[in-house]
């Protein structure tokens, strides 16, 4: 047996890459699944060849291969697009595997089993001559570099989702992944020793080899004894026991090696330092070996190591004593032995550079956009359609609705209307008064108010049959509990997660049912005030009071003329900003990212995986483009303040110049209790419009949510129902002869 380690394979399974890539290019891609198929089935195909693995080095270049294929799939697809990919721990396969939906940690377990088959590779060569020797350090140098590869480049790309930290895998953590690389170089320098040793090189030089083979796997011990969170479980007793044997081995090889210098130097006293130090490791590696379980050859290699060192002690010390009576130093006072690490990571060039194991004109997928690039185009356009309706539409909405407040609490323009038509409607407001009539404003309202409730109630009905279901479930459980042993969580403890859910869309349904209600309120409130714009014009104009036209100071005109001045330069700052909007969407609708997104990304390595945040800079220089507009905005608010600002003033002043009669006012009110009802009509009416699209949409979530519950129960009673039938066939086997003993059975007995 070697007395050299292998990491063994991760296993792994069949996972079925064609229906998700197909379905990811279906939903995400501007690329027809049908276009790629070739590249799917050639992605398919490759996966294949790694599910099961034997050391051979012809499965090298496979795997290489395939990794050269990953980074370039990473460029065109995004880490998850729902392929789940299993691997199980790299010590039990038989455990169950951590199923993850990431291309990274596929990337990242076949760097792992790419450097696995190193090692095994290295741990098969025959060391009993030099050329093997060297194959074997080679390819642990490899199995150093593959790992450091792992960890420093693929590693730090890998991440697990919040909330899924359970599924981490641990032999996938960089503690872990050090610990393996630090096993693999002190492997190949006892490689480089063992030569030197063949070679007979001098005691001094192999004794610094020795130094350094035994301070890496001091490394690597220490790595994983004070990893934090802590990885000792992963690795078998065995392995650790190896290790700290290896250990003291070589610190005892070290010693001895050091103390044959100073016996060829005639420093006998120092000798004798050397070799009680050597026999105290090399005792305590016996001892750790002998306990640990290690393999046979590593316990002989020791074994007889501690034999020759109680004999040249011994020798040493008689010598010493009869013959040359020189001092012997205490053993803390002697200098470290210096070390000659001649094992480095070798790093395999198809990992670093893949161009030199896949050509470009090969590399799968090459004809697709990189995800990052297409979703750094997305993100362009949604910045883009978000900065036009929060900083140009929703401003502008808030700017109208801010003056249309003044205005009403000026009773204006209704108190110009008054002075210029005593008798009659204004044609403004018989405009208004002709859309609510057309619309059938009351009845369009009290429909959608029907509406609004009827969503609102098949909502709760829907998830009032969610909890149903899960109910139904606890019922079995609890029934089930009763005739058999469950060895799983009762069923309030197993839908915690769906329980949770349902609390929070039960308080959302409460707070939808609250602003339901306050829109009823309002309606009642102004029900009868709307109703009365769907009137005839006539019967409308009698709803006013007329007031006689009197006559009028000049200065009352002037002011009058002056407040419409101002009100007519509020419409035109109204107009300017909704021509500002249709500029700003006429410019957006033509505005196209994508061949400045695509320049940029032929500037970056043509396998460096791209991300939206690469493209930053070129996404905010195209959006510098609608700056203007927003400083227009912003220029026609402060305008707009300093009119309202006019208005408040001038209004003043037209209100001390008037002498007006109790009519007048009268027909004031009157006009602007009419004014203020349509808005209120179109203000219950968007409420309605939103409250609907809200029940609406959730009434999607809620489907989705019940059939959630429906699944888990159905996995619930499928759990039970196998084990009953189990039971029941157990049952039946006991009763192929019922008469047996002179005993009938006429039931099963449970």
């Amino acid at each position: 047996m070697a007395n050299l380690l292998a990491v063994p394979f991760k296993k792994t399974y069949n996972i079925d890459i064609a229906t998700a890539a197909r379905n990811y290019l279906s939903e995400h891609g501007d690329t027809h699944p049908d276009a790629v198929k070739f590249d799917i089935k050639q992605w398919h195909e490759m996966r294949q060849k790694i599910v099961t693995l034997e050391p051979h080095a012809n499965r090298i270049s496979d795997i290489l291969s395939y990794h050269a294929q990953l980074v370039s799939i990473l460029t065109k697809f995004p880490v998850d697009i729902q392929l789940e990919i299993s691997y199980a721990p790299v010590f039990s396969p038989s455990a169950v595997p951590i199923t993850l939906p990431n291309l990274v940690f596929e990337r990242a377990a076949l760097l792992f089993n790419l450097g696995s088959l190193y090692s095994q590779l290295a741990a098969l060569e025959d060391r009993s001559n030099i050329e093997g020797i060297k194959r074997a350090a080679a390819y642990f140098q490899n199995v150093s570099g593959t790992f450091q590869y792992l960890r420093l480049t693929v590693l730090p790309t890998f991440s697990i989702p919040p909330g899924d930290d359970e599924e981490t895998p641990a032999d996938l953590s960089s503690p872990f992944i050090l610990a393996i690389e630090y096993l693999a170089l002190a492997q190949a320098q006892e490689c480089f020793w063992q030569k030197a040793k063949l070679d007979n090189y001098k005691n001094g030089l192999v004794a610094k080899l020795a130094a350094a083979t035994m301070d890496l796997y001091k490394k690597a011990l220490t790595t994983i004894l004070e990893a934090t969170p802590p990885i000792k479980h992963i690795f078998s007793s065995d392995w650790l026991a190896h290790i700290e044997a290896k250990r003291c081995h070589f610190e005892a090889v070290a010693y001895y090696r050091k103390s044959r210098e100073e016996l060829e130097q005639s420093r006998y006293g120092l000798e004798i330092a050397h070799l009680t130090l050597a026999l105290s490791a090399v005792q305590k590696g016996y001892d750790v070996a002998r306990k640990g379980r290690v393999s046979p050859a590593v316990l002989n290699d020791i074994q007889s190591f501690l034999e020759m060192a109680k004999k040249e002690t011994a020798r040493a010390e008689r010598d010493n004593d009869l013959i040359y009576h020189h001092d012997v130093p205490p053993t803390s006072s002697l200098p470290v032995i210096q070390q000659a690490l001649v094992a480095q990571p070798a790093t395999p060039k198809g990992l670093v550079n893949p161009s030199l194991v896949v050509p470009a004109n090969n590399m799968l997928f090459s004809g697709l956009m990189g995800w990052g690039t297409r979703e750094a185009i997305n993100i362009y356009n949604d910045r883009k359609k978000n900065l036009i309706e929060e900083q140009l539409v929703h401003s502008a909405k808030e700017s109208r609705h801010a003056a249309e407040g003044i205005l009403h609490s000026l009773n204006l323009p209704a108190s110009l209307e008054a002075l210029d038509r005593p008798v009659g409607l204004p044609p403004s407001f018989l405009k208004k008064a002709e859309e609510v009539r057309l619309e059938n404003g009351p009845v369009k309202i009290e429909a959608a108010i029907e509406d609004l409730y009827r969503l609102s109630r098949q909502n709760s009905k829907l998830l009032n049959e969610a909890m149903d279901i899960l109910d139904h479930e606890a019922s079995e459980d609890e029934s089930a509990r009763e005739s058999m042993s469950l060895d799983r969580p009762p069923s309030h403890e197993a839908n915690a997660h769906l329980a949770e859910k349902e609390r929070r869309y039960r308080a959302i349904l409460n707070q939808a049912a609250s602003s339901d209600e306050t829109i009823r309120v309002k309606w009642d409130q102004w029900e009868r005030n709307i109703t009365e714009l769907t009137w005839d014009e006539a019967d409308l104009e009698a709803s006013v009071p007329s007031s006689t036209k009197q006559a009028r100071s000049g200065e009352t005109e002037t002011r009058a003329r002056n407040l419409r001045k101002l009100l007519e330069t509020l419409n035109e700052i109204q107009e300017d900003r909704e021509n500002f909007i249709r500029r700003a969407q006429a410019l957006a609708d033509a505005d196209d990212i994508q061949s400045r997104i695509l320049k940029a990304a032929a500037g970056f390595e043509r396998l460096a995986e791209t991300h939206p945040a690469m493209f930053e800079d070129v996404s905010n220089d195209e959006l510098a483009k609608y700056d203007k507009f927003i400083q227009w905005m912003r220029n026609l608010e402060s305008k707009q303040e300093e009119v309202l600002s006019s208005i408040k003033s001038e209004n003043e002043l037209f209100l001390q110049s008037r002498k007006d009669s109790e009519a007048v006012k009268a027909r004031e009110q009157a006009l602007q209790s009419l004014d203020l009802s349509y808005h209120k009509y179109k203000e219950i009416i968007q409420n309605l419009e939103e409250g609907i699209n809200f029940y609406n949409d959730l009434i999607a979530i809620l489907l989705q949510f019940k059939d959630a519950c429906r699944q888990w129960s159905n996995e619930r009673q499928h759990e039970i129902h196998s084990l009953s039938r189990s039971m029941r066939s157990l049952t039946v086997g006991d009763e192929h002869h019922p008469e047996q003993n002179g005993l009938r059975s006429s039931r099963p007995l449970v």
